[in-house]
């Protein structure tokens, strides 16, 4: 090979290589999962991961010069989401390739994330000939302004803190399903508990905004 074509060969691989190191922080994937829920504060991310300020804004440096992030600004306040369609797309690529390959995570996943009662989660091709019919209430127990930004058609926002005080909202003669952030997200199982105690037929989605978005199945938006 000429010195002239590796050169280009090796200029091609540095470019790709720029999105390896954009997210080789555990910290900057899941500030990409949260960004795919809808566009954030830097003081609404640093709270949702448990970062310093300073060290938000530091990952989210890197996230827009690799040009994964993007900004707008509304008055002192900087506001992040994902720079493109195709951002959301790689990242639940990424996440399912990591637990199809490493045994470690799926454990992880089992211990920390399944449902209480040993039940699978609910499928979402049934799930979406269900709500059609009108057999099973839909919830989205994230908070309110991530439902606002996009959530799954015929779903119902009701925050995991305001669960309980809106019970009587939610009818007792057809079953539940409770979605929120993704496989890795507690707030559907924290929904689960609460409503099976109280006598609900109650099963979880796994799926997040983000993974119907990226099959092509039908979301709503608010704002």
């Amino acid at each position: 090979m000429s010195t002239a074509k590796r050169g280009t060969k090796d200029a091609l691989y540095e470019q790709l290589a720029r999105l390896g190191r954009a997210v080789s922080s555990a910290k900057r994937l899941e500030v990409i999962d949260l960004l795919s829920q809808g566009e954030k504060s830097v003081e609404a991310i640093a709270e949702a991961a448990d970062l310093t300020i300073g060290n938000t804004s530091a990952h989210l440096k890197v996230l827009k010069s690799a040009r994964l992030a993007a900004t707008r600004k509304d008055g002192h306040y900087v506001y992040y989401r994902l720079a493109h369609p195709a951002v959301s797309a790689f990242w639940v690529t990424f996440r399912d390739l990591a637990n199809e390959q490493y045994a470690e995570l799926r454990e992880l996943a089992r211990q920390h994330f399944a449902d209480p009662d040993g039940l699978a989660p609910v499928d979402r091709k049934e799930l979406v000939k269900r709500l059609r019919r009108g057999e099973v209430t839909l919830i989205d127990v994230r908070p309110a302004d991530e439902f606002a930004a996009a959530h799954i058609a015929g779903a119902v926002s009701i925050p995991i803190e305001d669960l309980r005080k809106r019970l009587g909202e939610i009818p007792k003669n057809k079953d539940v399903v409770a979605y929120c952030r993704g496989p890795y997200c507690v707030y559907a199982l924290e929904a689960l508990t609460v409503l099976r105690r109280r006598g609900y037929r109650a099963s979880r989605l796994e799926d997040s905004v983000n993974d119907w978005r990226v099959a092509g199945l039908p979301l709503q938006h608010e704002a």
